[in-house]
């Protein structure tokens, strides 16, 4: 039985970002705390018991601490059921979160080697001493299961695939350490429960749907899916950056060629949006954007949402 805890919901920043004052942030701080979200990760187990994380988001202290299921065993003076992190990109909001976990405790992080590099090559994250934090090469199409802390499998098999996207973004402008050939700078992943064979997506960063993509996502028993913009010039028109979606490495929700019309049809069972940005308008219940999402079968999910295949 695989079991799937969102901890965080939101794209870069979160809702409501620090220093923004837009109408949804607003209303975050105020009278709806509800829109409230940390940025985008899930934890996933197949026995309850030891979970991963994919990506560890900035906000992971305070999602660790909401999240029960991620609390130290009682009286156990230092322990976490966090086994590894699986990082799907090399941006600040998938990695920055791995700084919260430098006390000693031991565990994997999975990865590209792109992604890997770029954690070399940045010392803040030599913090991590890889005699307790391990760091596991991860190819793309090549399935692994991550282990448990003796060593015993996990029960979850894992499959990275390459999905369009860009590298992060901080690394504009600048060479990668790996290089500048970019597959393996974006992945989505095939998460499988070994004992019952149901499996379900996790893309937090998309650009484009491809042929390809809607081959592997059709009759998965649920996706979480980049829901970063409702439309790709939302930043601009709002006013809150200079950016596209697509600049961004982000499909729009809506649209021709957005996630919600690219997907349709594809008798998926669960259709979960991940990585919303503040911008985006889908966030309040009672919007037209949340209606045309809900009315396509998507869900929008609060931070603590919790799902079993």
């Amino acid at each position: 039985m695989l079991r799937v805890v969102v901890l965080g919901a939101g794209a870069g920043g979160g809702v409501p970002q620090w220093n923004c004052g837009c109408p949804v942030c607003r209303m975050a701080r105020t009278e709806q705390p509800e829109l409230q979200r940390t940025q985008a990760s899930v934890a996933i187990s197949a026995d309850g018991n030891h979970w991963f994380l994919i990506n560890a988001s900035p906000d992971l202290r305070q999602q660790v601490t909401a999240t029960p299921q991620l609390h130290p065993a009682h009286g156990k003076l230092r322990h976490s059921p966090i086994s590894g992190v699986i990082l799907t990109n090399g941006e600040i909001d998938a990695v920055a979160g791995l700084l919260s976990m430098r006390e000693g405790w031991p565990f994997t992080i999975y990865a590209h080697a792109r992604v890997l590099s770029i954690l070399k090559s940045n010392s803040v994250f030599n913090v991590l001493n890889e005699k307790n934090v391990r760091r596991q090469p991860i190819q793309v199409n090549e399935a692994f299961e991550p282990g448990l802390p003796d060593g015993s499998p996990s029960g979850i098999e894992v499959l990275p695939f390459a999905v369009p996207g860009k590298s992060a973004w901080y690394l504009e402008g600048t060479a990668h350490p790996e290089g500048n050939d970019g597959e393996g700078d974006t992945l989505g992943l095939r998460i499988s429960d070994k004992s019952t064979g149901k499996h379900l997506y996790f893309l937090a960063a998309c650009a484009r749907v491809t042929d390809d993509l809607k081959s592997r996502l059709a009759g998965a028993s649920a996706i979480f899916f980049d829901g970063t913009v409702w439309r790709d010039d939302e930043l601009i028109v709002a006013g809150l950056g200079n950016k596209t979606g697509q600049g961004m490495g982000h499909i729009a929700m809506s649209g021709h060629a957005g996630a919600i019309e690219s997907l349709a049809g594809l008798d998926i069972d669960s259709k979960m949006f991940l990585h919303i940005n503040n911008s985006n308008p889908v966030l309040l219940s009672d919007s037209a954007e949340r209606k045309t999402a809900e009315r396509a079968g998507w869900q929008i999910p609060a931070d603590g949402t919790e799902i079993t295949l």
